[in-house]
C-alpha cells in the first residue's frame, strides 16, 4: 500500500526504455476499477511492456488470472520460425469455460453500471474518511490512492505485525468488516459498489478496532 511517488513511475519508463529493460506491472490489485481506472497504468499515464492481472477480472468469482502484452512484446514473440508455436504456454485450467463466463460476466457488468467512473468519483469521499483516522492511538500513517487505503500501526515491542493482525481478526469476529493486515499495516480495499454511507461504516468500525488494540 504505498502509492509512487510523483514522476517515479516516468522515471521507471525512462530508465527501462534506455537500457531495453520490459517494465512489468503487477496490478492483481490496483487493475479493474480500484484506482478509478481500468488499470494503475492508465490511472498514473504510463504504458509498461506487460500487465499482469486477475481478482477483479472476474470479481473475485471464479479463479482468473491473465497477462496483458504491448505490442512489441507480441511482435516480437510472433517473428520466430514458422515451425514452432508462438507464444507456446498452456495449462491444464487455461481457458477454463466458467472462469471465461465470470470474466464475461464481470466486464460487462463494469461497463454496464459504470463501475470505474464510480469508483473515480467516490476516490476523494474515501480519502477523507479515511484521513480522519489520523490521531487514534498508534497510527503511524496513512495513505490513500484511489479506493484503498494503507494504515500503519506501530509495532508492538518484540512483536511486529501482530497488533496489525489483532486488528484484523477483532474486526472480523467483533465488527463483522474483513481488512488485510501486512506486517503492522491494515489494507482496506472496499468493494467498487460500496456506498458513501457504507464507506462511514467502514471507517467507524476500523475505527473501534484501532482504539481496541491500544
Amino acid at each position: 500500500m504505498l502509492p509512487p511517488p510523483v514522476g517515479y513511475l516516468e522515471q521507471l519508463r525512462a530508465i527501462c526504455d534506455r537500457h531495453g529493460i520490459l517494465l512489468i506491472f503487477d496490478e492483481v490489485i490496483t487493475g479493474f476499477g480500484r484506482l478509478g481506472a481500468a488499470f494503475g497504468a492508465e490511472a498514473f499515464g504510463v504504458t509498461p511492456d506487460l500487465i499482469t492481472c486477475a481478482k477483479g477480472m472476474t470479481n473475485g468469482a471464479v479463479p482468473m488470472g491473465g497477462v496483458i502484452a504491448s505490442r512489441s512484446v507480441y511482435d516480437a514473440l510472433m517473428a520466430g520460425p514458422s515451425s514452432v508455436i508462438e507464444l507456446f504456454h498452456g495449462y491444464t485450467y487455461s481457458a477454463h469455460p466458467l472462469a471465461c463466463a465470470a470474466g464475461l460476466a464481470t466486464l460487462d457488468l463494469y461497463r454496464d453500471e459504470q463501475l470505474f467512473e464510480r469508483a473515480k468519483k467516490l476516490e476523494p469521499v474515501w480519502s477523507d474518511a479515511v484521513m480522519g483516522l489520523k490521531g487514534l492511538p498508534n497510527v503511524l500513517d496513512i495513505r490513500c490512492v484511489g479506493i484503498t487505503a494503507g494504515i500503519d500501526l506501530a509495532s508492538r515491542p518484540g512483536a511486529v505485525g501482530k497488533r496489525a493482525f489483532d486488528a484484523m481478526v477483532k474486526a472480523f469476529n467483533e465488527q463483522n468488516l474483513t481488512i488485510r493486515s501486512t506486517g503492522d499495516t491494515l489494507a482496506l480495499t472496499p468493494p467498487l459498489i460500496v456506498s458513501e454511507r457504507e464507506i462511514e461504516e467502514i471507517v467507524g468500525k476500523v475505527a473501534a478496532v484501532i482504539k481496541a488494540v491500544a
